[in-house]
């Protein structure tokens, strides 16, 4: 397969920014080679609805400035929906795990997370934080805590008991993982 067509398989997947370090590494390219991949990825989406973004260092697919008025149709249908249990469980778990990195919440929910997160982060209530090198997580915002009443996520409602829940569940999946081998 063209290294351009690994590159825009692997944007899509990631759905963020990535730097053509991290692509030249995942794909076992050198970083010239990466971004010679991205420039004939940027050539070959040209007069299509998805388009390639280049902000800095970091590169990621985005629709076509031409469907913008359709998206943001589609963005006011999306924010007027209710969040829903998937939703409110991803929420619970930002909340009371966070800053949580996606695959994180991709293992306790047993689901892909993505469309949700999506939904989210699109709402506020959800950001993104940096947690160094390649690595994002996800927290609360501001205004989720300040809607919610509460001035800090340690003063949820049964914060310490779940916080204590979980350190429990994770001791015994130790054990438990130990007992296996």
């Amino acid at each position: 397969m063209e290294l351009s067509k690994k590159i825009e398989a692997l944007l899509f997947f990631k759905g963020e920014p990535v730097t053509a370090g991290f692509l030249a590494k995942t794909l076992g390219v050198s970083e010239d080679d990466a971004r010679r991949g991205l420039a004939e990825l940027e050539q070959s989406l040209s007069g299509r609805g998805i388009i390639l973004m280049k902000n800095g260092e970091e590169y990621m697919l985005a629709s076509s400035p031409e469907m913008g008025a359709t998206i943001e149709g589609l963005l006011k249908e999306e924010l007027s929906k209710e969040l829903g249990k998937a939703g409110l469980e991803t929420l619970a778990t930002v909340l009371y795990r966070g800053p949580i990195s996606r695959s994180e919440i991709n293992y306790l929910r047993g689901v892909n997370s993505n469309y949700i997160l999506r939904a989210l982060l699109v709402r506020g209530l959800i950001e993104k934080v940096d947690q160094g090198g390649r690595s994002t997580a996800y927290q609360p915002t501001f205004e989720l805590l300040s809607y919610m009443g509460v001035s800090k996520v340690s003063d949820l409602p049964s914060y310490e008991e779940t916080q204590k829940a979980v350190e429990e569940f994770k001791n015994a999946e130790k054990e438990n993982g130990h007992a296996e081998e």
